[in-house]
């Protein structure tokens, strides 16, 4: 795989390296709409759907937050914005042919404007915890994006690895504190996205991203996280999950550990 990843529309490539990228899926009026309901979100109330991140507040992303299950807060314009994307067809019909029948577990907004820390390499499953079955994430691409804003590198083939527990990260570069390296003889793939591709990968696969050193570029985007729906439990953050056919919660068994999406460093660290 280059260092442009390439689209495919083959699950035995998927099979091969945990992740598949769309171009285009999304027409740029949907990602517009999306970029500007969130944009008034974070302008008007940034802590309404902000996560518990313990950031300095001289810190960039304590003035722009990542928002954690927007889609659940149906009485907010991003709420409802991210709700309807969850469901989107066009994003679901992919994660029923790789995964098979799914419900909706999790969504997020990360703004990481310039100057962000990035987010060290780690494995989604490790905090979700989807069991038997591991998650599977949809990540839309708001802005266009690359290395020198802060675009997720993606470790190809990581994915047939085991959920491991992280090491410590770097604090100057990552604002949560896990780390998890890539296997050996195994790299790191820098992607290139425009605004609406959605790149997909296994909840197993290694991923991450290095600050956004841009001067003027943020890099948005709007992450689903889904689970297959033969699985038994889940770590108690992402219950209720949504029923993707009827909009209803469901619930299944809790699963032991997990957490939210990686845990921050305590303000002041870096």
């Amino acid at each position: 795989m280059t260092n442009n990843l390439t689209s495919c529309d083959s699950k035995l490539e998927f099979e091969r390296d945990g992740v598949e990228l769309a171009r285009g899926l999304l027409p740029l009026v949907d990602v517009e709409t999306i970029r500007d309901t969130f944009m008034q979100q974070v302008e008007s109330d940034r802590l309404a759907l902000a996560a518990d991140d313990k950031l300095a507040q001289n810190d960039i992303l304590s003035q722009y937050p990542r928002f954690m299950q927007p889609h659940r807060r149906r009485d907010l314009s991003a709420g409802l914005v991210a709700r309807k994307t969850m469901v989107d067809a066009r994003i679901t019909q992919i994660v029923t042919r790789l995964i098979g029948a799914a419900h909706g577990a999790q969504s997020m907004f990360y703004f990481k404007p310039p100057t962000a820390r990035g987010q060290a390499m780690h494995q989604d499953n490790y905090f979700l915890r989807s069991n038997p079955e591991t998650c599977l994430a949809a990540w839309i691409a708001i802005d266009d994006c690359d290395g020198g804003n802060g675009a997720l590198s993606v470790v190809p083939g990581s994915h047939r690895m085991e959920v491991v527990c992280p090491e410590e990260s770097d604090a100057s570069e990552s604002f949560t504190r896990g780390l998890v390296r890539p296997p050996e003889g195994m790299t790191a793939v820098q992607t290139e996205m425009n605004a609406g591709d959605v790149l997909f990968f296994h909840g197993s696969l290694v991923h991450g991203s290095l600050p956004n050193t841009s001067l003027d570029r943020f890099r948005r985007s709007l992450i689903f996280h889904y689970v297959p729906t033969a699985s038994k439990e889940i770590s108690r953050w992402y219950l209720p999950m949504t029923d993707l056919s009827t909009g209803n919660d469901v619930f299944i068994g809790e699963a032991g550990g997990g957490g939210p999406c990686g845990e921050s460093w305590e303000g002041g660290a870096h």
